[in-house]
């Protein structure tokens, strides 16, 4: 039998400005470095008045890494230095690899009620893929396989692999999984993950109990440790959860359904150079990029918008 995953850590999601303005919750970021590797953060961007997110992400440089853009509500229009525009929606995706260099801009809208979700996840990319040429891969809901199990349980697949299908975003080197999962009350999802990956689970709705641990679990937020209800195994909206050793995931929703997201990623082990929205491996790098923005060289192709 493959080993169930152990918790290493649940953190709760701290509420942070970005952009121009918006609201967001924070899962992991700067601090968390090197644990999510190859990660580098993960937002949480929901709103149910436009004045919370409707500035934006104006126009801004980003190197070294990798976007990925998903979304559940609203829509997020965007544009970029290589000319490239459009709009995602609901179930939509989107991976950009920013590479040597892109400036864009992402502006979300709220749908009908105003109400505006979806998560923007940062990558990073291997030293020898810093300076690739820059691209997208935009996902439409129509092309994202979802998998339906006798138990009820649903999964979107948007990279990775399930039950013998396959996710549209490949061949990424991190070997990334990205998966949108939701379990009906009363219902288990069991999931095998790669050995040696770096897995977490972001919960976007409801609550649940992870890999069968039963005892009280130890929150971190602002620095400090915590028992979020005594006694309570369950680990609920806006959560995150980070596991170490182990084979095999499982979680449980007891009274209540439970949504997250599941990724993993293959670990760089590379050193981290980061300031902003640029990512690199030493801070000569790092200096680099900043005095070529300032020049005007930093973009390889494409003009600055």
């Amino acid at each position: 039998m493959p080993e169930v995953l152990k918790i290493r850590k649940v953190i709760r999601s701290k509420p942070t400005l970005e952009g121009a303005g918006v609201h967001l919750r924070r899962a992991f970021g700067f601090a968390e470095v090197p644990l999510f590797d190859p990660f580098l953060l993960l937002d949480d961007f929901r709103g149910d008045e436009p004045r919370a997110y409707v500035k934006g992400f104006p126009w801004h440089p980003h190197r070294g890494i990798e976007t990925i853009t998903y979304l559940l509500r609203g829509t997020v229009e965007h544009g970029d230095s290589l000319g490239h525009s459009g709009v995602i929606g609901p179930g939509d995706a989107q991976w950009m690899t920013a590479g040597s260099g892109i400036v864009h801009q992402e502006m979300p809208k709220g749908d009908a009620d105003g109400a505006m979700h979806g998560f923007q996840l940062w990558a990073n990319l291997p030293a020898a893929q810093k300076m690739t040429e820059p691209r997208y891969r935009d996902v439409k809901s129509a092309v994202v396989p979802e998998i339906v199990r006798p138990n009820g349980t649903r999964v979107r697949i948007i990279c990775g692999e399930l039950d013998g299908k396959q996710g549209p975003v490949r061949d990424v080197k991190i070997e990334p999984e990205f998966l949108d999962v939701t379990v009906p009350a009363g219902a288990e999802f069991v999931h095998r993950v790669r050995t040696g990956h770096t897995v977490f689970a972001y919960v976007i709705d409801g609550r649940a109990s992870f890999c069968r641990e039963r005892g009280a679990l130890a929150y971190e937020t602002e620095g400090a440790n915590y028992f979020d209800f005594p006694r309570s195994p369950l680990v609920g909206n806006t959560d995150l959860v980070l596991f170490g050793g182990g084979e095999q995931l499982v979680v449980a929703a007891e009274d209540v359904p439970v949504r997250f997201l599941l990724v993993s990623g293959k670990p760089l082990r590379e050193p981290v150079a980061w300031y902003g929205p640029i990512v690199m491996n030493t801070r000569e790098e790092l200096r680099t990029a900043f005095e070529e923005y300032e020049n005007g060289t930093f973009l390889r192709r494409g003009r600055h918008p």
